[in-house]
């Protein structure tokens, strides 16, 4: 990476000098093989950014959590103990805690390294390119392959990929906010500067990291990577950690308030342990004070944020799949919540393959047959080839100007294959201009020489080109036949037809230029009419002839006087599968909004077509916008589903309103125009295709195929994303929730349930490794499982959740509440079953009974996870859909059959192996679970049929 100023900086020089000293001709650019070589001297274009941290901390990290250090206490504390009583036997209990503790350590490790390598794969389909002019062809490559000496070919909606230093530029104003700090965009010009310069001052010059908000213009670069401007202030930032999503934070603070609530709740049964039972040693205080600890441990879900975030990844990652790019996971909780999709029309509901279809001119009407960028049809005048004579004329004017006033590209590659480059309107007339075949003779007539870049204020753009043949006809006569072969400077503007025609004096009639009289103007006015009652898009042309100097200041002030030529009438055909995307939004409850530049009429044709409104509705223009007051723009918004001529201003009014209603508002958008709108919306959409470069980057989410049904997929799988999100944390919160209330339950009523020695003293109900042991097995694996569980089929027919819904409400921690307390109530009837001198007479051994029990309290969790998949549907609905928790479920069932046969392992957690019998008796018990669930969700069903609003 070099910064390649030589002896002055690059700003106070000539560009062609500039240009000499990087060894590169303006012309036509690097070539691809030195621009290779240069890469590979001076490394990417890209701004160095912090080390990654190694493996080995990022091991060692999921150690350092305040559970994690109550169980190295536990540790310490058992070890202390077996010292005490003379170093006997081995110190099993902290064996055992030492390997779930280093388990659990793992296996948060190997989630996070999930999650990072699927957030790392994200930002290698974010990567942004830059226009560049290498062997004489305009091409795009990646930012981080720009090189000094590379020809970079601006035009407004790019964000500049280096430092550059500009060879030409027409009406380029670039916004520099990111580097300088300063709102306005800045106009840019060629000279160089006479003096030392601030950066927000060198307006010869193009940074890293600016976007361009208008005009054209092209530059070389003179630094890349930390050599820019940019790479300087990055030296100067420290790193910033990462703000966690509004869910990670929710989740956190569940952690939280669980643990508080554990923690009092273990101190509470420690100290009635410890106060109403007879302690006989040091290891009966061990015992109590392990089990304290270990409940504490296992109430908390501590994994859950690694769970969060790798299925929020995974999620991600499914939706890569789709063509949606999501840019951070924190838009996945908002994607599931939008309530409306704002959406533009050309290019997401339609194909974006604009194609003219009719032009209409003073002497008629002529159809161009074919469709898309390949330049086969015909141009046909009352079903028969066009001849020669005024319509001809007027329609090779018409095309050859439309051409021109545009910065669009088509050529033909060797294979054949037609390459575009540019918007698509532009490329339209390009393509009709091929048909005509014209388009050789339109190259070798004009040269351009200036432009004055389209503005949405304006909605114009106009170029300034000589013409060899002078294109005004006025006063041309047998006299003057002498100049015919005289350049003349002309201006040629292309735009909306109504306000272009509001700059028009004069109308091309054949060769003749004729007064634009009323009724001639109310004629082109019917023309533009009946072209956009076809649903066509319209744009006109018009020109005039400069006075000598006016070149020399290129200005929106020269778009006056103007001679009309007529009107080109387009269209872009909606997509195949975007009306049942739209049926499927509505459904859904999401309301579908077009904003368009397009005529209203046209708009209002698509939309209906589309079923975004009635056949007779109509759209609501920008103009009416302007006329209504705050109160009267909210009711429009809150009724219309079709703005059309709008501004950007309009744009960002639109998504207020709606987001100031409540709504969670989803907006696409691909123009520079379109980024203020796409900051403000809670899900900002760019086109991956046709979006600028400065869209992408105010974007939260990138369309990689540019359609409509993609964001209705990627809304459908947020959807799934959150739900699933739900039944994992209703799993493993219910489930831990079982554990402490069995220890609470049975510590309280020990008595009742023969939890007591001969001596009186306390049997616990379950054994510190017992539980820690639960956790392991039940935990991470089923819960992980859970979280990529497939759609349900029903996730589009319900109403978008409320944005302030919280992801447990007052619902799910009642079903929390009641599962939980199932759970616990039929793990410690096992212990009376088994135990004597409880309600039921049992004749086995504490350590029998405490195995069945701890069996009993495993099988029931994972029957919870098929519970947990639903809070109304049966868990039989789909019961083998997930193979991936049948998976977990298997393997958690073969450890817990290893811990209560295996001996190392029975002198671990305390057990002692069962026969089929009471294996089967203990399946039997858990599965009071699946029953009381089922019987919940059908009373749930019912109430919800009848319409009744309860919390069961």
């Amino acid at each position: 990476m070099i910064n390649a100023q030589q002896h002055q900086p690059a700003y106070l020089r000539p560009a062609d000098e500039v240009a000499r000293d990087l060894s590169v001709d303006v012309t036509v650019g690097l070539s691809r093989q030195e621009a290779a070589r240069r890469l590979l001297r001076d490394g990417p274009n890209t701004l160095v950014t912090s080390p990654p941290k190694p493996q080995w901390r990022q091991l060692l990290a999921q150690f350092q959590d305040p559970l994690v250090y109550l169980l190295l206490c536990a540790v310490v504390i058992t070890l202390a103990v077996w010292a005490l009583e003379g170093w006997e036997g081995l110190p099993i209990d902290a064996i055992v805690i030492s390997a779930i503790v280093l388990l659990n350590g793992v296996l948060g490790y190997l989630q996070e390294a999930r999650s990072e390598r699927a957030a790392a794969a994200l930002t290698d389909l974010t990567v942004v390119t830059a226009s560049v002019l290498r062997d004489g062809q305009i091409s795009r490559v990646p930012g981080s392959e720009l090189v000094c000496g590379d020809i970079l070919v601006l035009a407004e909606g790019d964000s500049v990929g280096a430092d550059a230093r500009l060879l030409m530029c027409a009406g380029l104003e670039v916004k520099e906010a990111s580097l300088t700090g300063e709102s306005e965009a800045v106009l840019k010009d060629t000279d160089p500067l006479a003096d030392d310069a601030a950066l927000g001052d060198r307006r010869n010059m193009v940074f890293k990291g600016t976007a361009i908000v208008q005009g054209t213009g092209r530059a070389v670069v003179t630094a890349t990577g930390m050599a820019t401007e940019m790479g300087a202030i990055a030296l100067l930032l420290a790193a910033t950690a990462e703000e966690p999503t509004p869910l990670q934070k929710e989740v956190r603070k569940i952690g939280r308030m669980l643990g508080i609530a554990v923690v009092i709740i273990c101190a509470v049964v420690v100290a009635a342990v410890l106060m109403v039972h007879p302690i006989h040693s040091a290891s009966d205080v061990v015992a109590i004070l392990l089990l304290g600890l270990s409940l504490a441990v296992a109430a908390v879900p501590e994994g859950l944020p690694a769970i969060l975030s790798v299925v929020l990844a995974l999620g991600v990652q499914r939706m890569v799949r789709r063509n949606a790019i999501v840019k951070n996971l924190a838009s996945v909780e908002t994607l599931g919540a939008a309530s409306v999709i704002c959406t533009d029309k050309t290019g997401t509901l339609t194909r974006a393959e604009m194609t003219i279809q009719r032009i209409r001119t003073a002497s008629g009407e002529t159809q161009i047959s074919g469709v898309g960028y390949t330049p086969t049809g015909d141009i046909a005048h009352g079903g028969a080839k066009l001849t020669a004579g005024p319509l001809l004329r007027e329609q090779s004017i018409l095309l050859n100007g439309g051409s021109l006033a545009s910065n669009a590209v088509l050529r033909q590659a060797a294979n054949g294959e037609w390459i575009v480059h540019g918007d698509p309107t532009e490329i339209a007339f390009l393509v009709a201009e091929y048909k005509l075949g014209i388009h050789s003779q339109r190259e070798n007539r004009f040269q351009r020489i200036g432009e004055i870049p389209f503005s949405s204020d304006r909605k114009l753009m106009s170029v300034i080109a000589t013409d060899r043949e002078n294109l005004d006809q006025e006063n041309r006569d047998q006299e003057n036949r002498d100049q015919e072969n005289r350049s003349q400077t002309v201006l040629i503007t292309k735009g909306a037809p109504d306000v272009l025609l509001d700059r028009c004096t004069r109308l091309q009639i054949g060769t003749d230029v004729v007064p634009l009289t009323a009724d001639l103007r109310s004629r082109a006015i019917a023309d533009v009419d009946q072209l956009s009652s076809k649903a066509l898009r319209t744009l006109a042309v018009a020109y005039r002839p400069l006075q000598p100097g006016d070149e020399s200041h290129p200005s929106a002030a020269l778009e006056h006087d103007l001679i009309f030529v007529g009107t080109a009438g387009m269209i872009d055909p909606p997509r195949e599968e975007v009306g049942p995307a739209i049926r499927d939004a509505q459904r859904a409850g999401i309301r579908i909004i077009m904003i368009t530049g397009d005529h209203p009429r046209t708009a209002a044709c698509i939309a209906a077509d589309l079923g975004i409104i009635a056949p007779d509705g109509a759209a609501l223009s920008g103009a009416e916008l302007d006329t209504l007051d705050a109160d009267a723009f909210a009711a429009a918004v809150r009724t219309t589903s079709v703005f059309a001529r709008v501004a950007p201003s309009h744009k960002l009014r639109i998504i207020d309103a709606l987001q100031a209603d409540g709504h969670v508002v989803a907006m696409t958008g691909d123009g520079v125009n379109d980024a203020p709108a796409l900051k403000a919306a809670a899900i900002g959409i760019a086109m991956g295709i046709t979006g600028t470069e400065v869209s992408k980057e105010a974007s939260k989410m990138l369309l990689a195929d540019d359609n409509f049904a993609t964001i209705v997929h990627a809304v459908q799988e947020g959807r799934g994303i959150f739900n699933n999100i739900r039944k994992f944390l209703r799993y493993l919160l219910s489930s831990n929730m079982g554990e402490v209330l069995t220890v609470f339950l049975g510590v309280i009523g020990a008595a009742m349930i023969g939890l007591t020695d001969a001596s009186g003293a306390l049997v616990l109900p379950l054994l510190a490794t017992q539980i820690l042991w639960i956790n392991l097995i039940t935990d991470a694996g089923p819960a992980l499982a859970m979280g990529i569980d497939p759609q349900s089929d029903d996730v589009m027919d319900s109403k978008p959740r409320c944005a302030c819904e919280s992801v447990i409400d007052a619902q799910m921690w009642w079903g929390v509440l009641q599962l939980g307390l199932v759970m616990a109530l039929a793990t410690l009837f096992t212990l009376d079953r088994y135990l004597p001198n409880g309600f039921m007479e049992g004749d086995q051994t504490v350590t029998t009974a405490r195995t069945a029990a701890f069996t009993v309290l495993v099988f029931a969790q994972l029957i919870n996870c098929f519970n947990s998949r639903s809070e109304t549907s049966s868990a039989f609905n789909g019961l083998f859909a997930n193979g991936w928790l049948w998976g977990t479920v298997a393997i958690s069932l073969l450890m817990q059959v290893a811990v209560v046969h295996v001996d190392v392992l029975n002198i671990a957690f305390g057990t002692t192996p069962l026969t089929l019998q009471q294996w089967l008796e203990c399946a039997l018990i858990a599965s009071t679970v699946l029953w009381y669930s089922e019987i919940r969700k059908i009373v749930r069903r019912i109430i919800g049929a009848n319409g009744k609003a309860a919390v069961v």
